[in-house]
């Protein structure tokens, strides 16, 4: 396990920078869309100038510096710095809302922001006459001649961050000590960045996390997730939401290096196969649009080698539903006598295992080599991730281990073991993390019984910014922090998440329906890209559909189905009883699902969903905005 005792974020990391100076640290892409590397020992220099920088403009311990940008090398550097010297950074993408940033930037009263584009800066500027207090901004890209010129009028004064790295070279010549003096005062319980919230449920959150909150993840997790001096993992996502941060703390602390790239199937295929990670952390959807890419390419190809490719995955998912059954590697709610599965399974087991490893010559392979020649896992996070691309690429010998967490537990509670995984649940909690599953009056279930899943550790928050009754509300005295997720606990202490109590659908009838479930197996259509499944107070469930553009039209074409858009498809009689058809299919007895949880009505829909609009951030569906943005939609699915 990691020795994380007594230290902070940046002296764990200054630590790794010191044993491996020439390790690669950062690659990113120049202006010819090559990579470009920094050693550790080069990118820890920047950190130190960097930091030097802020002082030189008195930046002072406990101040909150906002930090809006995507992920970059610079957003790390930056990062560091001020966590270095005892500042709070307030990060935020550069996609978020005026109405986000005005509320984040104001509450936290913030001097100086750091901020990557020009366009994020106009944003910001806009909003000044909100902002009082801001008095400083600091560029990633180089500022424009209208940028300096808003700001000058803003009386905000601009610096490319380059300047900044130049007056912290000064600075700390003049200085030598002065930054060894500021790292050595950070403590575990200092206060190491405020995360807001994406506001699911309406105003943003302020999220206060210690460095000890990051750090006591660190502990285990570098055990679930092994990496080396000189490996390399993808840094795909967004970096100010907390899963992508400790992600990258993770791979940091291990003197590992990140390649900045894409969440775009091509770029990002490009990159794995250009520069071999050994891990890839991403949302379920990248997953699952590596599969549907894989999927759809030999439906394209056609003949025998779909027909090939199809047997195939069906013979390894077979084999591999077998092999879990026999050897535990199953989540399990309650006790499973093993000798019974051996007897069952024994003989298809043995009959499936030469197709299986046929199959791995024949098309697995070069599946797999897609990823890169040192691909070891990747980590699903930040949402449910599907059982059938779960099966997928158990089956195709990738390895994904789904992990869960909070922006509240910054964010890790557990993750899957890469060498020892078990299917169909997130793991066991980390060291220093418990768990533990209550009903509504917080009595404590035990194993094997559905409830509210509370969270107590190291990882837990230590509270709402500014929002003490918020905090009050979400800890007990116990410390014991509601999550607001029901799940499960099994026989083998691993967790399994069932949904969200504040999304349980309550019908008419007094039934409670989980729409997550239902989401997940209609999404599993590959006619079907988005699923919301809505109904609170209603008679019966509806949902709104986005089809699959592609592949509906591809029906329709099979179909000699006439029509002179998109939308004109939508709104086709034929169109709405073929999807009728496949709802009701899916949504049915025979896969487990009870009378009141039938859709029988629904809406589709021609636009995907966009951040800001109707997904947070995290790109977690805002279900209270979806009804307000469908709202006449929704009204057509429950006419009386």
């Amino acid at each position: 396990m990691m020795d994380v005792k007594d230290k902070t974020v940046p002296r764990l990391i200054q630590e790794a920078a010191k044993k491996n100076p020439d390790a690669p640290a950062q690659y990113s892409k120049n202006s010819f869309g090559e990579f470009d590397c920094l050693t550790y020992a080069q990118m820890w220099q920047n950190v130190v100038d960097f930091a030097g920088g802020l002082l030189s403009y008195n930046v002072r311990r406990g101040e909150l510096l906002g930090l809006i940008s995507e992920d970059r090398k610079e957003w790390q550097q930056a990062d560091l710095a001020l966590l270095s010297i005892g500042a709070i950074d307030v990060p935020r993408g550069t996609d978020a809302s005026p109405s986000d940033l005005k509320y984040i930037l104001s509450f936290t009263e913030c001097r100086i922001c750091i901020v990557e584009t020009c366009s994020a800066v106009k944003k910001i500027l806009a909003l000044k006459n909100d902002l009082p207090n801001l008095k400083y901004m600091v560029m990633f890209d180089e500022p424009t001649e209208e940028v300096l010129n808003l700001a000058k009028d803003s009386g905000v004064v601009i610096h490319p961050f380059e300047e900044i790295l130049e007056k912290g070279r000064a600075f700390n010549k003049e200085n030598p000590n002065r930054f060894d003096e500021e790292i050595a005062k950070g403590n575990w319980d200092d206060t190491a960045a405020i995360i807001f919230t994406s506001g699911t449920t309406g105003v943003p959150k302020g999220v206060t996390l210690s460095h000890g909150n990051f750090l006591t993840q660190l502990i285990e997790v570098t055990d679930r997730i092994k990496l080396h001096p000189g490996e390399n993992a993808l840094a795909i996502l967004p970096v100010w939401h907390v899963y992508m941060r400790e992600v990258e703390y993770v791979i940091l602390s291990q003197a590992c290096a990140m390649t900045y790239s894409k969440p775009v199937g091509k770029i990002l295929l490009e990159d794995m196969g250009k520069m071999n990670p050994v891990i890839l952390p991403g949302v379920p959807r990248v997953f699952e649009a590596v599969m549907e890419g894989i999927d759809r390419k030999m439906r394209r190809t056609g003949g025998l080698t779909l027909k090939l490719y199809n047997f195939f995955v069906r013979a390894a998912i077979l084999h591999s539903r077998a092999h879990r059954k026999m050897f535990r590697q199953n989540f399990m709610p309650k006790q499973e006598l093993t000798p019974i599965w051996w007897i069952l399974l024994l003989l298809p087991w043995i009959l499936l295992w030469p197709l299986k490893a046929l199959g791995d010559v024949i098309v697995f392979k070069k599946i797999r080599a897609m990823l890169g020649k040192n691909f070891r896992a990747g980590i699903a996070g930040g949402g449910a991730y599907p059982k059938n691309v779960d099966e997928y690429f158990w089956a195709l010998g990738v390895k994904i281990v789904e992990g869960y967490g909070l922006t509240e537990t910054a964010p890790i509670v557990s993750v899957r073991h890469i060498s020892r995984p078990v299917f169909g649940c997130i793991g066991r909690p980390l060291y220093g993390i418990q768990a533990r599953i209550v009903d509504m009056e917080g009595n404590d279930l035990g194993k094997g019984k559905k409830g509210v899943l509370q969270i107590k550790g190291g990882t837990v928050m230590k509270g709402y910014y500014k929002r003490p009754e918020l905090t009050a509300k979400a800890i007990n005295s116990d410390g014991w922090l509601d999550t607001g997720d029901l799940a499960i606990i099994g026989m083998g202490g691993e967790l399994k998440i069932l949904g969200r109590v504040k999304d349980t659908i309550v019908l008419r009838g007094g039934e409670n329906v989980e729409p997550l479930p239902l989401e997940i197996k209609l999404e599993e259509s590959i006619y079907i890209q988005t699923a919301v499944v809505v109904g609170q107070d209603q008679r019966n469930l509806g949902a709104l559909i986005l089809p699959s553009k592609e592949e509906l039209e591809s029906w329709a074409n099979a179909n000699n189905l006439s029509y002179e858009s998109f939308e004109d498809l939508l709104r086709m009689e034929e169109t709405y009883k073929f999807i009728d058809s496949i709802v009701r299919e899916i949504i049915s007895g025979k896969n487990g699902f009870r009378a009141f949880e039938r859709i029988p009505r629904f809406a589709l829909l021609s636009k995907p969903f966009e951040v800001g609009a109707e997904l947070s951030a995290k790109q977690e569906l805002m279900r209270y905005k979806i009804t307000e943005i469908y709202a006449k939609e929704l009204k057509s699915v429950f006419r009386e």
